[in-house]
């Protein structure tokens, strides 16, 4: 999952992006509305967590160009406003969820999934399967078979991205951008390690093994 966090506090981004990465999600930052609403605009994210005082251009305006541009983006204002006219304004705008702060991240991130639940509901399945393996988004849960395999979530946010592409070589810097959120280092060994991880997981004591490398391309999953 890709979730994008426009907040000018630094501190509150970071805590935001922190922990929601430990969750596996991939997460993209902007500190101010401007390039907020550039990243809205141009890339795809699953959800969108928007603070309403903000620089160059309020929440409330970038949420709205947002919906102008036809954009479904689940929406959660997180906000230091606590009226019930700032909270009507805000799901007025095109909001989908508001949060007060202070707030707590068990909270914050409660709201982000149903978000995300709601969203897929209507625009994609809860589960994702090649061959005999089935991935479940909504309780995390991967199975092969009859047998459940426990994975971290990190590699679970990499086995979703492989089985959404499924029969679909994707690169290196795809898994960076898309799992881990940042620009590709072409020094790391992260991808290689996490899927060399997930092969001693998904693939081990299977007769058929599912993820492939592609020499010189990147990685694909089913449909050899």
């Amino acid at each position: 999952m890709h979730v994008l966090v426009v907040e000018d506090d630094k501190k509150i981004a970071s805590f935001i992006a922190k922990g929601l990465r430990q969750e596996g999600y991939a997460v993209e930052i902007a500190n101010n509305g401007v390039d907020g609403f550039h990243l809205a605009s141009t890339e795809k994210f699953d959800a969108a967590i928007i603070d309403l005082m903000l620089p160059q251009l309020g929440g409330l305006d970038l949420i709205r160009g947002v919906r102008d541009e036809g954009s479904t983006l689940p929406i959660l204002v997180l906000s230091a406003k606590t009226s019930v006219e700032d909270r009507v304004k805000g799901l007025e705008f095109g909001a989908d969820d508001y949060l007060t702060k202070p707030f707590s991240f068990a909270e914050l991130l409660a709201r982000v999934q149903a978000l995300v639940r709601r969203a897929n509901a209507i625009a994609e399945p809860v589960t994702l399967s090649v061959e005999d393996l089935t991935v479940d988004l909504l309780r995390r849960r991967v199975t092969r078979g009859p047998a459940r395999i426990e994975l971290q979530p990190r590699e679970f946010a990499l086995l979703a991205y492989l089985v959404r592409n499924k029969g679909r070589v994707v690169s290196k810097t795809m898994i960076m951008e898309h799992v881990w959120g940042y620009d590709f280092d072409p020094q790391t060994n992260v991808v290689e390690s996490r899927i060399s991880r997930l092969r001693d997981k998904i693939d081990a004591g299977f007769d058929r093994p599912l993820i492939r490398t592609v020499r010189g391309a990147g990685y694909v999953i089913g449909e050899d």
